[in-house]
């Protein structure tokens, strides 16, 4: 195919970000299925309340889901935290790290949060085994999503699709209330490889989604357009290059 039409797409688009602006924007675009926020990206946007930011973002965001996530250290504290912020909304999904910077796993508070009812998103995965180690705690009565950072997986040299497919096909008939998100793409093209490998979530980040306006664009038009930034900059900064005409 030429290009793709991401309104046929199976897989649904998260977007990523903490500009409420944008949030407020992207709530009422169809292709938006849900959405997905961190304290770094808050920090970087400047958000200095998490919790008077995040319940702002729940007064646009009523039904889409949302993760916000967790940032306790102390495994303990991070399931309290999970519980607060579950309590907020019923569309949130709780971001719960795969394990501490202690490298502890989380799969204990994980099962005991699962079974209460408490929605979860288990980020910052990057193996299959990791996967499968947390997928064991989960209720099967209890929705959760599995992120696996496929882009960090990208930027180590190594191909994350089959690492998605295998998930996707390891859970897709043993645990159905989980969803696998493919997480921090790089490109758009990263939707079309979350398609391929089944997942059913892809987070994007808001400056991708302002590249979706340039799919399908006429190759030929989109070079001389790239030219013609060339050009512009060039004679803007007044550049010269003496050249002898004789």
């Amino acid at each position: 195919m030429t290009h793709v039409d991401f309104s046929e797409l199976s897989v649904k688009i998260f977007a990523d970000g903490a500009d409420l602006e944008q949030i407020k924007l992207l709530a009422s675009n169809p292709l938006i299925k849900g959405f997905t926020t961190n304290p770094t990206l808050m920090r970087k946007a400047g958000i200095d309340d998490y919790v008077a930011f995040s319940k702002e973002v729940l007064g646009v965001i009523t039904e889409l889901p949302l993760s916000l996530e967790v940032f306790a250290d102390d495994i303990e504290e991070m399931a309290l935290q999970a519980r607060e912020i579950a309590s907020w909304a019923d569309n949130v999904y709780v971001k719960i790290p795969i394990t501490n910077t202690k490298g502890e796993s989380v799969a204990p508070i994980v099962g005991e949060l699962s079974k209460a009812g408490v929605k979860l998103n288990i980020t910052a995965i990057m193996t299959l085994e990791q996967c499968e180690h947390v997928a064991e705690q989960l209720d099967p009565a209890t929705p959760a999503i599995l992120s696996v950072f496929a882009g960090r997986i990208a930027d180590t040299g190594r191909d994350p699709l089959p690492v998605m497919t295998a998930a996707v096909e390891k859970f897709a008939a043993s645990h159905p209330n989980v969803e696998l998100l493919w997480a921090s793409p790089r490109e758009l093209l990263n939707i079309v490889h979350a398609e391929q490998s089944g997942c059913q979530i892809i987070t994007v980040s808001h400056d991708l989604l302002n590249k979706v306006k340039l799919v399908g664009k006429d190759l030929n038009e989109f070079s001389i357009e790239t030219v013609e930034m060339f050009y512009k900059d060039a004679t803007a900064a007044g550049y010269k290059i003496p050249v002898d005409a004789s």
